[in-house]
Formats: structure tokens, C-alpha cells, sequence
């Protein structure tokens, strides 16, 4: 008899705690699912019913299909769940505000309204370092930098980027979310990534670089002075991992990032040459400019559901010296990126080329790491 009230507490226990991952087929969810289901920590992932899944449906995981905007499918995606880690929304340099809006603000209240009615207190969510802002800028900005997403680019008001939609709807629904946080007494931690690479990424700019590279591109924009901050795609999931067992009280932020910021260009030259390609000769920002601010207009009066090669966005962003402090995450989360560029643009390519997004290189991964200087 105690032994069958053994089993049933701790079948009750582990089915009232698992952990809900929103946007688990997309960039940053399916690392953290792939690390979650290593740990086997129970998890249920929040897919739409148009979400590619292969790679989850090879995880122990169960994936439940619903979307946050959609109340209903919400609730019950939140049932036998203690814990909530969100990563879904819209990133993307191109759509409407009204896209941005719904997707990021929209649905990040949506999930923690519903998770105040269930009284699930713990929630992770995931902000964006641009909700600081991403102009040039000398100095490191760090969690007590005041948000300035909106970028002022030529024409802003009359022409609008939608870049700063994102940068701007980032920031509304971080402090939107923190706000209802702090009146209800929820646990809210905001991990607020750099940019992210990795194996199955396709939208951050780093592929459609080295694609088009592939291609044929031989000028492209760029400085060989700038920094850029990135963080290999794994080694963030970690940063998910280590914030959900601490299980931090009260409303915390922490940008999430490597210790040290690499140049842009040794960023890219490293797809490069990994991917066994010759990097592009580099344009100065006077005659790119130009060009990608018609590419721009063009494709925004047109309505153009693709973005344009080149936006002001893109262009400016190979120019500006990009820097934030992981100081914070380093000293409370004990949190610090383990994987050097080197490794994780290897171990990126080589998963590109061996999936058949790039052709594969004439020499080894090996080969090419030995012919590397240190970045």
C-alpha cells in the first residue's frame, strides 16, 4: 500500500511540473528543447500546426500544437505545467507593426494573463538587447542602460524601418511585461540574447550572408573595425537552463552574451572561410547606402512581402560598433558562454553542409580551424 502511494505522489508530482516552451520550433527553442530533453527535465513544446518539427519529434518531448494568440489553445497547453519558458513571436527586419505588435506584445500578455489565472509564478520570457537600442556606440550598454529601441534612420518618420518595429515592440513588451509582473507577485526572468547563430538558423542574417556568398557575391557592406555581439545558439540554451533552476524571485533582466565581442568582419570572414569561400571585398558605407535605401523604398511601396537584399537596417548594422556587458548574468546566474567563434561557426557550417544548405568544402572543418588565427 505505501508503495502505490509512493508511485502515485511522484506520478503526480513530475505530471503537475512540467515546463512549457513556446516557439520550440524555431531558433532559440529548439536548442532549448534539444537541452531540456538531454536533461530530462519534462517538457511540453507549444508548436503551430505549420511549425517544421521533425527535429523536436526526435526529442523526448511532447508537442502540443496551439499559438499565443489564441486563448483558448493557451489554456490548455498550460495545463500539468508549473513553469513557463517563452520564446515565440515575430524577429524578422520586415512586416508590418501591426505583425510585430500582435506577435511580440500581444502574445507575450496573453500567456502570462492566462498563467496569473492558473497561478503559474515562474515564467521566463525572451527580450532582445535591442530594446536598448542598436546605434554606434562607444561604450558597452548593460541591464541599467535606459531603452532606446527606436533607431532614427534617414526619412524615419516618413519612410518607417521595420527594424524598429521589432527593436520597438521588444521593448514595449518587456516593460509591459515586467509591469504586470511586479503588480501580481510573478517570478519573472528576461533573458535578453545578442544576436544568435547556430545550427538551424536561417534568419539572422548569418546564412543569407554566407548563401549569398556562395552565390556569387564578391563586394558586400562592411568595417573591419566595428564590434558585433553574437552567441553561439547552444550555449544560450544553457542560459535557459541555468535561469530555470535557480528559479530567481521577483522581476530580473539579464543580457545574455559572450564575455568577449568580436569583430564584425572576423564574424563573417569565419563563415567564409569554413564555408571555403572567399570573403567579399568590402564597400564603404557612402556608396552602399544608397542603394539599399532605394532596394528599401521600392520593395515598401510595393508592399513586398520579401525584404530586399539590403535595408537601411542591414547596411547600417555592418557599420555600427555594437557592445553590451554580460557582467550581470556572469555574477547572479553564474552564467558565462563556453564555445569560442571558432568552434561554433565550424560546427554550424558543417551542420549547413551536411543537411545540403552549403555546398561542402574541399578540405576538412580541421583543416580550415588550423588555418585560423585567434578571434
Amino acid at each position: 500500500m505505501d508503495l502505490v502511494v509512493i508511485t502515485q505522489a511522484y506520478y503526480w508530482e513530475n505530471s503537475m511540473n512540467k515546463v512549457l516552451l513556446t516557439g520550440a520550433g524555431g531558433l532559440i527553442g529548439s536548442h532549448i528543447a534539444e537541452l531540456f530533453s538531454r536533461n530530462n527535465i519534462p517538457l511540453k513544446c507549444l508548436v503551430r500546426k505549420t511549425s517544421h518539427i521533425s527535429f523536436l519529434k526526435q526529442l523526448n518531448v511532447e508537442i502540443v500544437y496551439g499559438d499565443i494568440l489564441q486563448k483558448d489553445s493557451l489554456q490548455r497547453a498550460l495545463t500539468d505545467v508549473s513553469f513557463v519558458i517563452h520564446t515565440a513571436g515575430k524577429s524578422s527586419d520586415w512586416g508590418s507593426y501591426q505583425d510585430f505588435y500582435k506577435n511580440n506584445v500581444t502574445g507575450t500578455m496573453n500567456l502570462l494573463k492566462i498563467c496569473n489565472a492558473l497561478h503559474i509564478n515562474d515564467i521566463i520570457i525572451t527580450g532582445s538587447i535591442s530594446s536598448y537600442g542598436e546605434e554606434n556606440c562607444p561604450e558597452p550598454k548593460n541591464e541599467e542602460s535606459p531603452l532606446n529601441s527606436h533607431y532614427p534612420y534617414l526619412f524615419d518618420k516618413q519612410f518607417p524601418s521595420s527594424m524598429n518595429y521589432y527593436r520597438d515592440t521588444k521593448a514595449l513588451l518587456t516593460q509591459q511585461a515586467c509591469e504586470f509582473a511586479r503588480e501580481k507577485c510573478m517570478n519573472l526572468t528576461v533573458l535578453e540574447p545578442v544576436w544568435v547563430y547556430g545550427e538551424r538558423e536561417f534568419h539572422s542574417g548569418f546564412f543569407e550572408y554566407v548563401k549569398a556568398v556562395e552565390r556569387g557575391m564578391k563586394f558586400a557592406p562592411g568595417s573591419r573595425k566595428n564590434c558585433f555581439p553574437v552567441i553561439y545558439a547552444p550555449d544560450l540554451a544553457e542560459a535557459y537552463l541555468i535561469a530555470y533552476q535557480k528559479r530567481l524571485s521577483g522581476i530580473n533582466r539579464f543580457i545574455i552574451g559572450n564575455p568577449i565581442t568580436p569583430k564584425m568582419n572576423d564574424i563573417y570572414s569565419l563563415f567564409c572561410q569554413f564555408a571555403d569561400l572567399n570573403s567579399p571585398k568590402l564597400i564603404p558605407k557612402c556608396l552602399i547606402y544608397p542603394l539599399a535605401f532605394g532596394m528599401e523604398l521600392i520593395a515598401s511601396i510595393f508592399s513586398s512581402r520579401k525584404s530586399p537584399l539590403l535595408t537601411r537596417s542591414r547596411v547600417n548594422m555592418m557599420y555600427d560598433h555594437i557592445d553590451f556587458s554580460v557582467a550581470k548574468a556572469r555574477e547572479i546566474l553564474g552564467f558565462e558562454a563556453k564555445t569560442s567563434l571558432q568552434e561554433g561557426i565550424s560546427k554550424t557550417v558543417k551542420w549547413y553542409q551536411e543537411n545540403g544548405y552549403l555546398k561542402k568544402p574541399n578540405r576538412s572543418q580541421n583543416e580550415k580551424l588550423s588555418d585560423q588565427g585567434d578571434f
